[in-house]
């Protein structure tokens, strides 16, 4: 974890009651966000999601684990130092603990002064443009009574927001907003955090403000997750549940028993159903997560190079009959780079699924000197280990070539860069899955930068 890191959280435990109604509502809790990074929560209701947000924001002891926040450590703090921490978060909860024998604007100026020294006027303004700000300028001295749920909502948004603090705790800050207001509200946190380098921490079900999330996790049954294991759970369960409903009805029996325009009805609602399912499944075809896993793989075989001391580290996959360069240094330069299936070490390694190391390519009767031709690089060591999908067949080479201070790769370095290997096959695979998706092409890579 990043020593400077303003929430810092690690194996924390949390129940409620004592003996035999004791119930523990957070499993274990690891995570750490960034200054500047903004962090959605998602996750069912009862999960602990409010229960995490309140511990970290210091309004309640932790009693196991490590809670450390702007530098603090909260489990076992003193109370000067809880109200330390407290003084530079800004709050927004559900309820929205407005006073109500204050103005809107009174109740903002509150917290204006609670971690800026200003003037009874400079928190006049200052409260009236942050009420501007979220669509109130008009009701500022309106008290909550008068004002509807969403607005009550927006001016606690404004009022946790005035102070500028390092720190932002959002428990389902758009609940009672339209999607106009909540946009804009999720605009004014992104822009805190973004320009002022504030550290959000929003816990919401609201699936509209998702966009703004640096990261997105999951908290269910007190266990913090990534939101992907959590959406891929979540399809299993419904694909589960659509394949059961399926089987329940016999279609068999009922098609038998149907008139012609029987049959069209039913005909039409498996269609439709077919349609839902596909349109739903595209959604994993998303160019956005196809880039990303694209640039993925380009970073990650070049820092695999950097970690193993290589001059160069590059990645073949195969197609049909050749090996085919796909990522390399410099790969827009070199150009189009395909050994014959069989042929060189890289060809070698693909063809018997054994990985290779040599210490002088040039004295190996196997390896292809047409290609450092073809390059302008002169290679002498090598290490090329072939990458196998989940059926176990190879399907791409990823290759080292020379160590930088001159010496031959040994055996620790080719047990290293294996370690890797498994990795980089599933970033791998999975883009030759998206590829086939979308227009059946076997690699699913385009070149990308070297």
């Amino acid at each position: 974890m990043s020593a400077d890191a303003p929430i810092r959280v690690s194996g924390l435990n949390h129940s409620y009651g004592r003996g035999a109604l004791r119930k523990q509502v957070l499993f274990d809790i690891h995570t750490e966000i960034p200054r500047g990074e903004i962090v959605i929560v998602t996750g069912p209701s009862g999960s602990g999601k409010t229960t995490m947000l309140t511990l970290v924001g210091a309004l309640r002891a932790a009693q196991e684990g490590s809670v450390r926040v702007l530098g603090e450590e909260l489990r076992g703090a003193r109370l000067a130092a809880l109200e330390r921490v407290r003084r530079q978060i800004g709050f927004i909860f559900q309820q929205h603990n407005l006073l109500g024998a204050l103005t809107a604007q009174q109740n903002v100026e509150l917290g204006a002064r609670v971690n800026r020294r200003l003037t009874r006027t400079q928190a006049a303004r200052h409260a009236g443009e942050m009420l501007a700000a979220v669509g109130l300028g008009k009701h500022l001295h309106s008290k909550p009574e008068q004002l509807s749920g969403g607005q009550r909502q927006r001016v606690a948004i404004a009022r946790a927001l005035v102070s500028e603090p390092a720190i932002l705790l959002a428990d389902e800050p758009t609940a009672s907003l339209d999607k106009q207001a909540g946009r804009e509200v999720v605009d004014i946190m992104k822009r805190l955090a973004k320009q002022e380098g504030a550290t959000i921490l929003l816990v919401t079900h609201d699936n509209r403000i998702l966009d703004i999330a640096d990261r997105i996790v999951h908290l269910e049954d007190g266990r913090l997750t990534t939101f992907t294991d959590a959406v891929i759970a979540n399809n299993q369960q419904m694909m589960s549940m659509l394949a059961d409903h399926r089987q329940k009805q016999s279609l068999a029996e009922q098609v038998e028993a149907l008139d012609e325009g029987e049959f069209r009805v039913l005909l039409q609602e498996i269609t439709n159903d077919s349609e839902r399912f596909l349109e739903a499944t595209a959604l994993a075809n998303d160019m956005a997560f196809r880039s990303m896993l694209e640039q993925g793989l380009f970073a990650f075989t070049r820092k695999l190079g950097q970690l193993l001391n290589a001059e160069r580290a590059s990645l073949f996959l195969v197609e049909q009959d050749a090996l085919v360069l796909r990522v390399a240094d410099n790969l827009d330069a070199i150009g189009a780079v395909r050994v014959p299936l069989g042929s060189g070490l890289v060809g070698a390694a693909a063809q018997t699924g054994q990985p290779i190391r040599i210490d002088d390519a040039y004295a190996d009767a196997r390896f292809n000197r047409d290609v450092d031709r073809q390059t302008g690089f002169r290679t002498r060591s090598v290490i090329s280990l072939p990458i196998k999908n989940q059926e176990g067949r190879v399907f791409a080479v990823a290759q080292l070539l020379n160590r930088k201070d001159g010496q031959p790769f040994n055996a620790d370095d080719e047990e290293r860069f294996g370690s890797f290997i498994a990795s980089l096959g599933v970033i791998l695979e999975t883009l030759q899955g998206l590829g086939a998706a979308a227009g059946g092409r076997a690699a699913g890579l385009s070149a990308g930068p070297g």
